[in-house]
């Protein structure tokens, strides 16, 4: 290569010229006084050419000590185009993936021999060329013969993704790497695949929430009507939006999936070839448009997009690379930095500021291969990579050129200004945040600049839509040394609640959505390789941490309140419900709903919630009536929520409707039916049958606009006091004891007076003789019992005394 040869004679020139000079010079004869003068001018010839190398190159070359040869097995992947790109996963910085005419997969950033990367033949790909790759967490995608394929190589192994059923060519997505955050979890699966180039009201696009494993159609807003042809299609969670990148008559333009974007066409930029689009790790926004001629730059997720300049110092060289006759062979990107290597053998540098972005040349030095490709090791730390075919083995090694970007800023040649910033630091950085609904947080930042020189202090919001801040900045105390030390306080929270935006303005407050904040300063010199900008993801949704706690026999099966043929029992959980709330039967009851984080508690809840016993009990109605609960519309209940979605506990703050609502159109048909949502504006509450018993709720706060968490939980309760049904009426029972206590009375007051008269003698008289007429019909009949010789068989007594046997 040229770079090694250049590198090893320049390498054997200085190591020479102290052998050159040694000795004591002072005792030489003339001859040698010449040839030292001539040695001393060949050494200031040559300190140009010294202190404008780049870096040193070094090979990597393993595994082959011993002539082990080792098999290429599958079809060779590679990658049809006359630039090259170097893949680093965002998240773990060891794993890359180099596409060029050799495709490469490392997990150690390539300082070990390598073989190709292939793909499994028993995969059946076809035509091995890869379009297009991106990592999804601890997933490798690749498109290879326009299909998606997965490669995981935590447990190397490969598949193919289901669902797509259309031909596609690339595929797009993020990564997000604050550990522990579902949220994170959710950002990295999120995958689109799409066939570039197609027209887009014709062309099939798909999704992938699994992380690639499986797509489904995606039904992009009125795509039928969008005319143009798909550039791309991508996640901005920096935004909160789906953009397509649309392209028509050499024109670009993102369009944008929710309000308030999805009203217009994002502004068009120059699209004279197919741009590829990076998405600058961390989730700022920052978007970089390239191709072999042109360097787009966006820091706002497409709404606006420029070109990247050329400058020396604060001089503006060209205002595009097109205007500059660059030719781009291949570009890295970080959080805060950008390289560009160039065909000319030209390395460019810049930062990805706020400011509009462009790059500065540093001095020449023959770097550039057809297999060359850049990335960054660390802030300020590029390595140039170049494969090197090994004639007697098929493991490549590599060629690496590491880069000390703040070593080369340095040269007075550049005409860069010295740092001003000398401290900038802040508590929130690689962290994540959540601000609920109504909630609101609070970040601290503190700067120090270089003695004389003054700083312009920046806070940034990817998405003012969501998320709007107040910032106040103040001298905070001096340094050791009498420098001025500056404080920062942001005060965030819902840009809906500052009640400073129009609504075209701010995205739906029903919507979860995230933003990143980011501050930096706006006049830092490029020559800051070491002060980053601090940045922090904060989503604006649902706080894990909060929970709901409750203060502390007819049923149906299928919950549409159809009395059940058949006895249900249930075993009472007492580690998951604990011990039930008492309930009197007779009183109307309403929960008591108090809002937690983690054990601290928040407020008592008085937004709108709905109740469903889990065994499908219904013995229990509601106090108010649609009417009586002032709707406007009809109002949801479980019945209807049960046939829509085919099952309970499915009825929850995305698809409650208020009854309330303006806007809601559906007609109020059925005043009379039961009202069954508690809470709110409302004195709604629950009246229990005649049972005792328990009961075990389930309850989801189903208000839109109390929280983005799906708040919902299980608990019970104990219905008391009722007793057995009467059969009788008390007031039945009650004439009844009083007519027998009179009845009684008047029986003891008349009887002793019948007993005196005529009529009371006569039947005594009857009396009488009706009783000794049954006393001689039982005499009679006894004796005559004793003749029919009824005793048993045996021995027995005689009249006289005496034994007889029978």
């Amino acid at each position: 290569m040229r770079m090694r040869r250049l590198q090893s004679a320049r390498t054997r020139i200085v190591q020479r010229l102290p052998v050159a000079v040694e000795g004591q010079w002072w005792r030489r004869k003339p001859k040698s006084m010449l040839m030292l003068m001539l040695v001393a001018a060949v050494t200031m010839w040559l300190r140009p050419l010294v202190t404008a190398q780049l870096c040193r190159a070094r090979t990597v070359r393993t595994g082959k000590v011993f002539n082990v040869t080792q098999d290429v097995q599958g079809d060779r992947l590679y990658f049809q185009s006359t630039t090259t790109r170097l893949i680093k996963h965002p998240c773990e910085k060891n794993i890359a993936l180099y596409l060029g005419k050799q495709v490469f997969f490392t997990r150690d950033n390539f300082e070990t021999s390598l073989l190709p990367f292939t793909i499994p033949t028993s995969m059946q790909v076809g035509v091995p060329e890869v379009t297009s790759a991106h990592f999804a967490g601890s997933l490798l995608l690749l498109v290879v013969d326009q299909k998606v394929y997965i490669y995981d190589y935590e447990n190397n192994s490969w598949s193919m993704s289901l669902g797509i059923k259309h031909p596609v060519t690339h595929v797009s997505g993020d990564n997000c790497c604050y550990t522990g955050s579902l949220f994170c979890v959710d950002v990295s699966n999120l995958v689109f695949a799409y066939f570039r180039g197609d027209q887009v009201s014709q062309t099939y696009i798909y999704y992938s929430n699994t992380g690639g494993f499986s797509f489904w159609k995606y039904h992009y807003d009125r795509q039928a009507e969008i005319v143009g042809s798909l550039g791309g299609i991508f996640h901005f969670f920096s935004l909160s939006q789906v953009a397509m990148l649309v392209v028509n008559q050499r024109k670009g333009m993102f369009k944008y999936s929710d309000h308030p974007l999805n009203r217009s066409f994002g502004l068009s930029f120059d699209y004279n070839g197919t741009l590829d689009i990076l998405i600058a790790p961390g989730q700022r926004g920052i978007l970089l448009l390239w191709f072999e001629n042109s360097l787009l730059f966006s820091h706002n997720a497409g709404q606006l997009v420029d070109t990247v300049r050329v400058k020396k110092g604060e001089q503006t060289l060209f205002s595009s690379i097109f205007e500059a006759k660059i030719t781009i062979h291949s570009i890295a990107v970080n959080e805060n930095e950008l390289a560009v290597i160039t065909r000319e053998d030209n390395l460019y540098y810049g930062n990805l500021g706020i400011v509009p972005s462009s790059i500065i040349k540093f001095a020449d030095q023959y770097i550039w291969s057809e297999e060359v490709a850049l990335m960054f090791r660390s802030p300020g730390t590029l390595e140039i990579l170049t494969p090197l075919r090994d004639t007697a083995f098929p493991a490549f090694d590599f060629q690496k050129c590491l880069v000390n970007i703040q070593a080369l800023l340095m040269d007075p040649e550049l005409h860069v200004g010295k740092c001003n910033v000398e401290f900038l630091t802040g508590e929130f950085i690689y962290r994540m945040y959540t601000i609920d609904m109504h909630s609101q947080l609070e970040l601290t930042a503190s700067l120090i600049s270089q003695p004389g020189t003054s700083l312009i202090p920046l806070v940034m919001v990817s998405n003012p839509h969501s998320l709007g801040f107040q910032a106040t900045f103040y001298e905070n105390g001096y340094t050791s040394d009498g420098n001025t030390k500056y404080k920062l306080d942001i005060f965030l929270k819902q840009q809906q609640h500052w009640g400073r935006t129009d609504s075209n303005f701010t995205s739906s407050l029903k919507r979860a959505t995230m933003s990143t904040l980011t501050v930096d300063i706006a006049n830092k010199e490029i020559s800051c390789v070491d002060i980053k900008p601090l940045s922090t993801l904060i989503s604006v949704g649902c706080d894990l941490d909060k929970k709901i706690v409750i203060q502390k026999e007819f049923y149906d099966p299928g919950f549409q309140g159809q009395q059940s043929s058949k006895d249900l029992h249930v075993f009472y959980s007492y580690q998951q419900l604990g011990c039930p709330l008492l309930v009197y039967y007779d009183t109307p009851w309403k929960p008591v709903v108090e809002l937690w984080r983690k054990d601290s508690f928040q407020e008592v809840i008085d937004a709108e919630f709905v109740l469903l016993e889990v065994n499908g009990q219904f013995s229990y109605s509601y106090s108010l009536t649609a009417q009586s609960a002032m709707c406007t519309s009809q109002p949801q209940n479980w019945s209807t929520m049960i046939k829509e979605f085919g099952g309970p506990f499915f009825w929850n703050r995305e698809n409650y409707v208020s009854c309330h609502d303006p806007n809601n159109n559906a007609p109020l048909r059925w005043p009379d039916v039961q009202y069954q949502i508690l809470g709110g504006r409302t004195a709604n509450q629950i009246i229990f049958g005649h049972n005792n018993g328990f009961y075990v709720f389930y309850i989801s706060i189903v208000d839109p606009y109390y929280s983005y968490c799906q708040l919902e939980t299980i608990f019970s309760i104990y219905v008391y006091g009722a007793f057995p049904v009467q059969l009788v009426s008390a007031g039945v029972v009650i004439l009844l004891i009083i007519s027998s206590i009179l009845g009684s009375v008047w029986l003891a007051y008349k009887t002793p007076k019948l007993l005196r008269t005529a009529r009371s003698l006569r039947i005594k008289t009857f009396a009488a003789q009706l009783c000794r007429r049954c006393k001689t019909v039982c005499q009679f009949r006894a004796p005559a019992t004793a003749r029919a010789g009824t005793e048993p068989l045996g021995r027995h007594r005689t009249p006289h005394g005496g034994r007889s046997d029978h």
